[in-house]
């Protein structure tokens, strides 16, 4: 009789701590889901950065510019589309789904678009751009990078890893808990890239088995200090 009771005392504790755990989880989404709602109501998340407005190295020179999807003028969101193209066709056709591109042009002019924009200064020609959003991905509030593309001449000099710092500091600063990106596992060269930028296999990251294989992975930098934070509670 007493084992008995022991039993459903264990179930019903059990069930108590089930539902805590649930409870917390909630709260920890609904906090997250509240700071996305207030980075995305941010008019210009790098107006608090002027020492990162410019990038002059390399015989580059240029001025960063933020712009919501409504914001862009029509000739430097179709550069910014056609840029895409030209890049990312190319690994998109060696991929399993292939290259659609009205899916593109629909995902980068959706109302949650943003994007960092890098301008010469001398000729005001765009130079590279990154189309990214602050989201919830399972259950995580995230700045998600769609793209990071540059112009041809402006690789390798530095200008693509300084955008990319860009998007760390105004993730870390609306308390994102990471940045996320995808990228091809056939693009080494971006998975080099990534990885040399500290960037590491996410945790949601698909994996391949015997009866499904990814032709991609999904990579995050973590913001330490929010996660310090957390620790230490």
């Amino acid at each position: 009789m007493e084992e008995r009771q022991l039993k459903k005392q264990r179930s019903k504790n059990k069930g108590k701590e089930r539902r805590a755990e649930q409870k917390a989880e909630a709260a920890r989404i609904k906090e997250g889901q509240r700071l996305v709602k207030l980075a995305q109501e941010v008019p210009d998340p790098l107006a608090k950065f002027p020492s990162f407005h410019k990038f002059e190295r390399s015989g580059l020179s240029c001025k960063l510019i933020y712009r919501r999807v409504a914001d862009m003028d029509e000739p430097l969101l179709e550069w910014a589309i056609d840029l895409t193209k030209r890049n990312m066709q190319p690994l998109y056709e060696k991929s399993s789904g292939g290259w659609k591109e009205n899916m593109k042009r629909e995902e980068m002019t959706e109302d949650a678009a943003c994007f960092l924009v890098a301008i010469d200064t001398a000729t005001d020609k765009p130079l590279g751009f990154s189309h990214f959003r602050f989201d919830m991905d399972y259950g995580v509030e995230v700045l998600y990078c769609y793209e990071l593309q540059l112009e041809p001449e402006c690789r390798q000099k530095g200008l693509g890893r300084f955008m990319l710092q860009v998007l760390e500091l105004m993730a870390f600063t609306n308390q994102m808990s990471k940045v996320v990106l995808t990228v091809f596992k056939h693009n080494l060269g971006g998975i080099t890239f990534f990885t040399k930028c500290k960037y590491t296999l996410d945790d949601t990251s698909p994996e391949d088995s015997f009866d499904e294989t990814f032709d991609y992975c999904i990579m995050s930098k973590e913001n330490k200090v929010k996660r310090s934070q957390k620790t230490s509670l």
